[in-house]
Parts: C-alpha cells; sequence; structure tokens
C-alpha cells in the first residue's frame, strides 16, 4: 500500500492541490489525514494502527467519501465538514471504528 501511495502522491501533488488535517477522534486515537485533489484523482492518505493508508475518493450522497475500488483495504473515510468516520469493510456491511471531528 505504502509503494502505491507513494507512486500516486508525486503525480496528484503536482497539481499543488493538498492539505493535511488531524482529526481527534473516539478514544483518545489522532488520525493525520492528506488530502489530495488533482484533475482526475482525489485521494486521502491516512496514518491508521502503525499504517498509511491510501484511499480513493468515490460517489456519496453527502460529504467525501474515500475507499479503495479494488478491496486491498478494507478501510472507508468519510468526512463531512470538520467530521470524518473511519469505518472497516465487512461482508455484511460497514462497521463503524472511529468517529472523528477536526483539531
Amino acid at each position: 500500500m505504502r509503494a502505491l501511495a507513494l507512486i500516486l502522491l508525486p503525480a496528484a501533488a503536482s497539481a499543488q492541490d493538498f492539505t493535511t488535517t488531524t482529526y481527534a477522534c473516539d478514544r483518545g486515537v489522532e488520525i493525520p489525514a492528506t488530502y489530495v485533489n488533482g484533475p482526475d484523482l482525489s485521494l486521502v492518505v491516512i496514518h491508521v494502527e502503525g499504517s498509511q493508508i491510501t484511499l480513493v475518493n468515490e460517489p456519496a450522497a453527502s460529504g467525501a467519501r474515500y475507499g479503495w475500488p479494488s478491496d486491498g483495504s478494507n478501510y472507508v473515510w468519510w468526512t463531512k465538514g470538520e467530521e470524518a468516520t473511519l469505518y472497516w469493510k465487512t461482508p455484511e456491511g460497514e462497521a463503524l471504528l472511529l468517529t472523528c471531528k477536526a483539531g
């Protein structure tokens, strides 16, 4: 996954449209998130449970939803305003892991 992030970030970062936000989450967890918005691709890189996870923008009814279309990662990161939620995909649906607020 880290190699993919290193491949995607330089190409998307050339548009120079990126921001980094740290979220304060349940149980004292902090999640740094870097959003990269390019002309053809938007993604977020989050640091969760000791791993760097790259997720791409997916269709959402409201807010911004990021996931992994190839199911290589089971995380889903969904933001709306200052709030974010982290989910884990299961065969039965999505299980809520953390609720967060931008710090």
